[in-house]
């Protein structure tokens, strides 16, 4: 074997910062777009479950459109598809201000809200119906049911599963270096073009989303130990049978 390994390109030159800037704009993107997953997946998850028909069939109809849908295919979507359609001036402002980026926080928030969505309604349906009827009768409205009671305790039931789609995310945030994110993946792609090291550049990548992911998984283990709720558990491998 002639190949000679240099790992020093992963820090020398630009190629050290083009990866911390990768770092730092593949945790905003999973950020605001795990922020956007939580309020959808709680949002439609809770719709799932109530009494009302026409709510749960919205509700239904949005998780089961992301479910069969290819991430990438959103992603272009929001990309070139929808920025035609808005007026000119906001058109013109979304293109000045980073359009690629908050088009990838969109498609990545909206495709896993609809998967947290079934994360919550596993979790809600996990939860004794005695609990829904001991809120209604002390005068709640089923809202308030849901808010105050139902919600909190799905929550603390679902971290393991919510990790799962937590890290899941994080990875699937690569993806938006097809529509010119400048990532992690993206800039290890630019440190391989520029140095033709593509097994350093494409390793060293591997290894910070392991230490990423790693460091998700440890602190949210903390969290699942802290809350978690003796002798109740979120039964999400039958959420597809449910």
């Amino acid at each position: 074997m002639n190949y000679q390994f240099n790992w020093s390109v992963l820090w020398s030159g630009q190629s050290g910062q083009w990866l911390l800037q990768g770092i730092v704009t593949t945790l905003e993107i999973s950020l605001l777009a795990w922020l956007l997953a939580v309020a959808l997946g709680i949002l439609s998850g809770a719709l799932r479950t109530v009494p009302l028909a026409p709510l749960r069939a919205v509700a239904t109809a949005y998780v089961e459109f992301f479910r069969n849908v290819p991430l990438l295919v959103w992603m272009f979507f929001w990309y070139f598809a929808a920025p035609p359609l808005l007026p000119e001036a906001t058109r013109e402002w979304l293109f000045n201000h980073g359009a690629e980026f908050w088009a990838g926080t969109l498609a990545l928030g909206v495709y896993h809200g609809a998967r947290f969505s079934e994360v919550i309604r596993a979790g809600i349906q996990s939860i004794p119906r005695t609990q829904f009827e001991a809120g209604i009768s002390t005068g709640l409205s089923t809202a308030q049911v849901y808010r105050l009671i139902i919600i909190p305790v799905a929550l603390r039931l679902i971290i393991p599963p919510a990790t799962n789609e937590s890290l899941n995310l994080l990875k699937n945030s690569s993806v938006a270096l097809t529509i010119g994110v400048a990532e992690l993946t993206f800039q290890t792609r630019q440190i391989e073009t520029y140095t033709a090291k593509a097994f350093e550049a494409l390793a060293g990548g591997t290894v910070i989303y392991l230490a990423l992911c790693v460091s998700i998984a440890f602190v949210m283990a903390r969290v699942e130990r802290r809350f978690a709720i003796p002798g109740m558990i979120a039964r999400v491998g039958s959420v597809g049978q449910q």
